[in-house]
């Protein structure tokens, strides 16, 4: 039986928490017997409370002794929940052969602990670039989940599933982890490896589309020409227009400066960045121009969603 303890923190997303303990729910089920058998932790003597109001009563991770998979799964306010305690618990609970799982703001927690040095790590998407930053000595990838040794990270709740189920597959077989993927009617099977889309579109992508959207997200601040994108796929300019009019009824110019856009909002209503960085940051070359396309969009200035927003 695989000894499993989740690390919860404070203002984790409920979504991201149920990815992680409902698969080993699920797992018992379909194998008849208690294969995982787990247990919550809080970082301190005090519950938690998730995002959804949800709370988690106090069960202290410093009083754990050993686990053969500690799970850590995360949300908001991060830095302030990494106390000295928590950091030497996790450094603890590691050092022997445990499987450390770190989910959503889980890897900056790990990684923080000093847990993560050496390895491959992703994190959601929207702390990726701050994460490389802030870690100089993890290899940060663009991925839905990394597995790196014993050190797994997750960039969010659905591919958390995923992650689990590699999980259950690993150490319990393929046909317990396909049982469980089936009770959650979980057919899609993305590659660990796809990169995390920032802005997914309603609309289902083809084959080209989806490629030339993921090179336009990772080139927001210095948009590539279309050409470039087009060689890049190893087609023409005008196949690249037909595959996006047909399959997702827009050009790549308005795909484009869609994406840019959202970033643009992103930014604007989440983060206390200048407007003037923003610019810069999403392929505008001033404010001006930011601010002009924001209205033609939105209906209103950067300044005024930023407003509304607080």
């Amino acid at each position: 039986m695989t000894k499993t303890v989740i690390l919860v923190l404070e203002h984790t997303n409920t979504l991201s928490l149920a990815a992680a303990v409902d698969p080993l729910r699920a797992a018992n089920r379909h194998a008849n017997k208690p294969v995982f058998d787990w247990s919550f932790a809080t970082p301190e003597s005090q519950s938690v409370t998730l995002t959804s109001g949800l709370t988690v009563p106090a069960a202290p991770l410093h009083r754990v002794m050993a686990c053969d998979v500690l799970i850590v799964v995360a949300g908001f306010e991060l830095e302030a929940q990494a106390t000295p305690q928590l950091m030497a618990s996790l450094r603890r609970l590691a050092q022997s052969d445990t499987r450390v799982l770190a989910i959503d703001g889980g890897p900056w927690i790990a990684a923080k602990a000093g847990i993560l040095d050496g390895c491959f790590a992703t994190t959601h998407w929207e702390d990726l670039e701050s994460f490389a930053t802030a870690f100089p000595e993890i290899d940060t990838m663009n991925a839905r989940y990394v597995v790196s040794d014993l050190r797994w990270t997750s960039g969010g709740a659905a591919p958390a599933l995923d992650m689990m189920l590699h999980l259950i597959r690993t150490l319990h077989g393929a046909t317990l982890a396909n049982a469980v993927a089936a009770s959650f009617i979980h057919t899609s099977h993305p590659a660990p490896s796809d990169p995390q889309l920032r802005h997914p579109t309603t609309k289902p992508h083809n084959r080209i589309t989806v490629r030339a959207h993921k090179l336009m997200e990772a080139h927001l601040d210095q948009p590539l020409p279309l050409t470039q994108i087009a060689a890049s796929l190893d087609i023409s300019p005008r196949m690249l227009q037909l595959n996006f009019q047909r399959t997702l009824n827009t050009t790549p110019k308005s795909h484009y400066l869609s994406l840019r856009l959202a970033e643009a909002r992103r930014l604007l209503t989440q983060t206390n960045i200048p407007i003037q960085d923003i610019a810069l940051e999403t392929g505008f070359a001033a404010v001006s121009s930011l601010s002009r396309a924001c209205r033609k969009t939105y209906g209103n200035a950067p300044s005024t969603l930023r407003r509304t927003s607080q």
